[in-house]
Formats: structure tokens, sequence, C-alpha cells
């Protein structure tokens, strides 16, 4: 019952992680000088569910591959919230098109990269946890 719990909780931290990260580049600047119009406001009701959804998705991490590789198995476990996102949220739920690509053309870059940064910090988090 401990692995679960230390991947749930670091894939909570992921995200937070990332969703900080993803604030600050719409507070920069960033997202919008790449034609990218994601740039959320940094709000409870927005920040809560990403942390929980980071959360079940680092149980993943239970998965036991790539045990001594941990920064590669972080950075492909990032993947599988990527394509959820840009492959069934976008198009279905939040009718941004396919990819996401009705927010700009680097919409993918930019998810594949904030994703990323949750599936690295949770496998850190998971690695020096012990």
């Amino acid at each position: 019952m401990k692995k679960p719990l230390i991947c749930f909780s670091a894939g909570c931290l992921g995200a937070l992680i990332n969703s900080l990260v993803l604030w600050q580049a719409g507070e920069l600047g960033i997202a919008r000088w790449a034609g990218v119009s994601i740039a959320p406001t940094l709000t409870p009701g927005w920040l809560y569910p990403r942390i929980v959804w980071g959360g079940i998705w680092g149980l993943l991490f239970v998965l036991p591959f790539l045990k001594s590789r941990f920064l590669l198995k972080g950075a492909l476990l990032s993947l599988l919230p990527s394509a959820v996102l840009l492959f069934f949220i976008f198009p279905y739920k939040a009718n941004k098109g396919l990819a996401g690509l009705s927010l700009g053309m680097w919409t993918p870059a930019f998810v594949l990269v904030y994703n990323w940064v949750w599936g690295v910090v949770t496998a850190a988090t998971i690695k020096y946890s012990k």
C-alpha cells in the first residue's frame, strides 16, 4: 500500500509544479508569444482538479518498468496524459479541435512540455522519497 500512496502523492506534487509552470508561462506571455491561447488564472477551481488528476495519473508509476531509469520513465509516462488531453479532452470535451489546434499551432508542443514537467517531477519525487 505504501508504493501507490507515494506514487499518488508524487503525482499530486508533479501536477502542482506543472500547473505553476503553465500559469507562469501564461503570466510571462510565453504562450501568447508562441501564438498559443493557454493562459489560465491561478484559482482553486482550476488548480484542485489538476492536482487530483495528477495524483491519479501518478499511479501509473506503480508499473514495474524502467526502475533504474526514473527520468526516462517519467518522460514516457507523461505521454499518456498528453495523449488523452490532445486526442480526447481538447477535441471532444473542450471543442478546441484535434490536438487543441484551435488554441494555436504550437499547442501540442506546449502540452508535451508541460506534461513532461509533471512526469519528471513525479519520477524524481518517487525516486528520492525512499
